[in-house]
């Protein structure tokens, strides 16, 4: 009592702990039993009303202390989200003014690796099979992709897609391709595929739009295979989806 502010929270603890206290086995143990459990039970209800009330607001308390560290956890996420997508947007713009483009175009390799995987897409590296080389595959929407990436000089050409369509329809039929073209495609390119499509074309643009939090990665390919699906169009650029 002397120092009541320091014990509060204890004492407290105690009173809810006792007031659920239904039996008293070492009670009935006692040679005055017969006396000693009838006025514990009495004390016990008597307490039981103080604590009812008091119990309904510590589980408030503890609803919004739960409640409160939860929101703390998704900031802590959001933020750790926000700042690793911001160091790959620097490694991304690093990468484009590397004078070594071959050295360039190794490390973009596993920068995409690690932008898919920070969108949980479950990405892999380049593999090989028996027959070719494939550079890389994640999984999106519960779909398989075979994606290729290319940061050449200029526009990917429709030789270029035809031969990455044909990959793709030899993997079966339930599997989808990306194609990501850093400068981007041919018109005549993208023309050849804007009726028919096994694969989604990605360009420099919507990537830039992913890296500045614009539009996240998932929601852009969701936005981009929808509209294939409609359309048969291989292209929907980030832009097009930011202005809806």
């Amino acid at each position: 009592m002397a120092d009541e502010e320091q014990y509060r929270d204890l004492t407290l603890s105690i009173m809810l702990e006792v007031a659920q206290m239904d039996t008293f086995p070492s009670l009935k143990r006692h040679a005055d039993a017969a006396v000693l459990v009838p006025a514990a039970e009495e004390a016990v209800a008597a307490l039981r009303t103080w604590t009812d009330k008091h119990q309904g607001l510590v589980e408030e308390q503890e609803a919004i202390a739960a409640e409160l560290a939860e929101r703390r956890a998704e900031i802590e996420a959001t933020q750790g989200f926000a700042g690793k997508l911001a160091a790959l947007k620097d490694q991304f713009l690093e990468l484009r003014q590397m004078e070594n483009r071959q050295r360039a175009g190794l490390l973009f390799e596993p920068f995409l690796n690690q932008l898919f995987n920070l969108f949980d897409l479950d990405a892999r590296l380049s593999y090989e099979l028996a027959s070719e080389q494939i550079d890389g595959a994640l999984v999106f929407d519960t779909d398989d992709y075979i994606v290729e990436a290319k940061w050449r000089k200029g526009a990917v050409e429709v030789e270029d897609l035809d031969k990455f369509d044909a990959k793709v329809r030899r993997k079966g039929k339930n599997a989808l391709g990306l194609f990501l073209s850093v400068n981007g495609f041919t018109a005549g390119a993208l023309r050849e595929y804007d009726k028919r499509t096994s694969f989604l074309a990605m360009d420099g643009g919507d990537l830039f739009c992913v890296l500045e939090g614009r539009i996240t990665l998932d929601e852009l390919l969701g936005r981009k295979k929808r509209y294939a699906n409609q359309t048969g169009n291989c292209y929907f650029s980030a832009y097009q989806a930011l202005a809806e």
